[in-house]
């Protein structure tokens, strides 16, 4: 889940002018997490009792939302895959993450769990939860700093080198800190069916933690302030949004209402979606026939042929999300015997979930990288 435009994604000044909004002001607001500000302080108003059908409600939203955001990743990644294995218009480097976050990646995870479930170590299986949130966490925060960059672009109010290493060394100094309270908060737990396990931390290692994290704040929230006054006034404000809301209330604070727990993902993937939607908008305008009206005629009330194809490839993210999500795991369940005494009546859904939730980490890590060409093409146009 990472939308990765870390240290080297700043665009060079000499870059065509890019649009200044995602979709628009407001559009861009909520999409990127000031929506966040919004729903939290409803939910606690919220009675207890009503957790039922929040949560039923946010499995609907999943087909919605956290599902396509997913399998987005999976379409753009392996989208000509060939080509980029071969390394045909992407440098030796890139050739090699996308051969490694491709193909190796899954194959050690493959391996990984096939041997977990073969000998039915449930042990080993429930370490792979933690990594699992270990890396949700690190997604996370590199994806609200990527927001930040890209809207930092998007309104020509550049970062410089130092003022991206701070906001880095912050994202970092708080992710930390969240995971290790989580460590100290829980010591097992369930997941799917299965007993996962955290990590004993001493407390005097949370507590440096909590001033790397508190220290490492005032010195982002200095750097805003001089950049403010460098800018005549202005900053990325979207994408401060978005890295307000991703380091502490999607993070650092995502345990202080049970209620929020269930949304937040739901909002990070409406985050990344944002982006998304408007690089395969800019993808699909590029094409030669793209202004043409679609095939047949009665379609034209949708738009011209862009349109329709951004339409089909957010309607193809959501098969593919309830492909992976529902339809793989349940028929693994109803095909593969195993022992469920052990293993529980959800391994494979326990399994799959992990293994996108990791992969998707790696994928968003390579993708959105700036010396990809795609993003220096379609990102910002």
């Amino acid at each position: 889940m990472t939308l990765d435009l870390s240290v080297d994604a700043q665009v060079p000044k000499a870059a065509p002018k890019p649009g200044k909004y995602l979709f628009g002001p407001v559009a861009d607001f909520l999409m990127l997490g000031g929506s966040a500000f919004l729903i939290l302080p409803v939910l606690f108003f919220v009675p207890r009792e009503y957790e039922g059908p929040l949560a039923a409600t946010m499995v609907v939203v999943a087909y919605l939302v956290n599902y396509p955001h997913f399998a987005h990743s999976y379409q753009i990644f392996y989208r000509n895959f060939g080509r980029k294995a071969r390394g045909d218009g992407y440098d030796r480097s890139l050739q090699l993450r996308y051969i490694f976050a491709g193909v190796v990646v899954p194959a050690i995870m493959a391996l990984f769990f096939a041997y977990g479930a073969a000998t039915s170590n449930t042990r080993l299986l429930g370490f792979a939860a933690n990594a699992m949130f270990f890396f949700v966490g690190w997604h996370y925060v590199k994806q609200g700093y990527g927001m930040l960059m890209v809207d930092a672009v998007l309104k020509r109010k550049f970062f410089d080198d130092r003022d991206k290493k701070v906001l880095l060394v912050n994202s970092y100094a708080v992710w930390i800190l969240a995971w290790l309270q989580t460590n100290t908060a829980v010591t097992r737990g369930q997941y799917y069916g299965l007993q996962y396990y955290t990590f004993a931390v001493p407390s005097w290692i949370t507590d440096i933690a909590v001033l790397a994290a508190v220290g490492s704040t005032a010195a982002t929230l200095l750097m805003l302030v001089n950049r403010w006054r460098k800018n005549g006034g202005g900053l990325p404000y979207n994408g401060i949004v978005a890295y307000v809301a991703s380091l502490y209330l999607w993070i650092l604070i995502a345990r202080i209402n049970p209620l929020w727990l269930l949304v937040v993902p739901a909002l990070h993937s409406l985050q990344y979606l944002a982006v998304v939607w408007r690089y395969q908008t800019n993808v699909e305008r590029d094409v030669a026939d793209a202004t043409r009206d679609p095939e047949p005629k009665m379609l034209s009330v949708l738009g011209p042929r862009y349109r329709l194809r951004v339409l089909g490839f957010i309607i193809g993210g959501a098969a593919l999300g309830y492909l992976g999500f529902w339809l793989i795991p349940f028929l693994l369940t109803a095909l593969i015997p195993y022992d469920s005494q052990v293993l529980g009546s959800s391994l494979f859904f326990f399994i799959v979930l992990i293994f996108i939730n990791v992969h998707h980490y790696f994928l968003d890590n390579v993708m959105w990288r700036r010396g990809n060409p795609e993003v220096s093409k379609y990102l910002f146009r």
